[in-house]
């Protein structure tokens, strides 16, 4: 009894970290982008084109971020864990902003319409938000990243008038798995968690209605 129930301990922690792994914090902009070129009139894009859109903004702002965050991780020759305190994610923060810089820079310099690069920015908001949060509180970029997504779709659903209902059912669905998943970890409080998804809201809505 006692072996299968290190095993099924194992088997939760396993699971909580892929999820945390395939919900990376980054991946607000391209799921922005993607729910644009699906929902709005921008579907009528070449699809080559939205390709290379969405091939810029996932390298710059996750497989870039993540590779470089990896690298610094493995040189101070930290665990996830260890990396996840709260005054060891600066760096990791400054890494993922400066990448969103470069990735909105070049896409000014290839003309990319700006309303796409507005995603990009709304993203880095929340990145630096986040940010100087951390100085005082660890708070959850994982749920932040989620609740930007739901703040991004409340500002789609106004402007191009569809019924986001079954979208939200998924999103929150996805927040409260990727939210248990970071407790599971150790990694954060209910408070934190809870605290980023309201983050990521407000400053997704915020940045989307002001830029």
């Amino acid at each position: 009894m006692k072996i299968k129930t290190m095993s099924r301990e194992k088997q939760i922690i396993l699971t909580a970290r892929v999820v945390s792994l395939v919900f990376t914090p980054f991946y607000l902009p391209l799921v922005g982008l993607v729910a644009l070129f699906f929902l709005s009139y921008l579907r009528q894009y070449p699809l080559a084109y939205k390709l290379f859109v969405l091939a810029v903004v996932y390298f710059f702002t996750i497989l870039m971020p993540t590779l470089l965050i990896h690298l610094y991780r493995r040189y101070q020759g930290w665990t996830l864990f260890e990396l996840g305190r709260k005054e060891r994610r600066m760096v990791p923060y400054i890494i993922s902003i400066l990448c969103y810089f470069t990735c909105i820079y070049l896409m000014e310099q290839l003309h990319i319409p700006h309303f796409m690069g507005d995603i990009v920015i709304a993203a880095l908001i929340v990145q630096m938000v986040c940010a100087l949060i951390n100085v005082w509180w660890k708070i959850s970029t994982h749920t932040a990243a989620i609740g930007g997504v739901a703040g991004a779709l409340f500002i789609f659903s106004e402007l191009f008038g569809f019924n986001p209902v079954w979208w939200y059912c998924l999103v929150f669905l996805i927040a409260g798995v990727l939210g248990t998943a970071r407790m599971i970890l150790r990694q954060h409080t209910l408070g934190q968690v809870v605290g980023g998804f309201f983050v990521g809201v407000v400053c997704a809505v915020l940045a989307m209605l002001f830029l």
